[in-house]
């Protein structure tokens, strides 16, 4: 296979498993949350699945991306996530970001930007150093989720 069937392939995957994040964010938006879903994948295995919870937990930690983390962590036996790809509809925050890093997660995907409070503009080196990012999949409908949910509240 060559390099450029590779990346297709990747990005193929890289979008059936964010699908699977969006669902968790379409669930977080039925709960009244706000809607950011993730999931972590190992081994082309979704390990866990989680969305925001800080209204249903009054607890402002519960990010999807936390509540993952979590979860794979307990699944796994052990802190460290270190052939797992963590896939979140919208860019970590920095808090997020941190706890990726600190469970060394190998690889990062997400879906939107987030302009205002994403990792990249407060702490970009808050990964592991080893993690690679993929950023952009599917975009669109994650952003468009995001706004909708915002416009709606207004």
């Amino acid at each position: 296979m060559t390099e450029e069937e590779e990346k297709k392939q990747q990005l193929l995957k890289d979008e059936q498993y964010m699908r699977k994040a969006l669902i968790e964010a379409k669930a977080a938006e039925a709960e009244g949350e706000i809607p950011i879903g993730a999931i972590i994948v190992s081994g082309d295995r979704v390990i866990s699945r989680a969305h925001n919870l800080t209204e249903t937990l009054h607890d402002v930690t519960a990010h999807a991306e936390m509540q993952a983390i979590t979860a794979a962590a307990d699944l796994l036996g052990g802190k460290y996530l270190t052939d797992c790809t963590i896939y979140v509809t919208v860019e970590p925050c920095v808090m997020c970001a941190g706890a990726i890093g600190w469970a060394q997660i190998s690889r990062l995907v997400y879906g939107a930007e987030d302009d205002k409070r994403g990792y990249h503009k407060y702490a970009p080196d808050a990964l592991h150093p080893k993690a690679t990012v993929t950023s952009g999949v599917l975009e669109e409908e994650c952003r468009t989720l995001m706004q909708q949910f915002f416009k709606d509240k207004r």
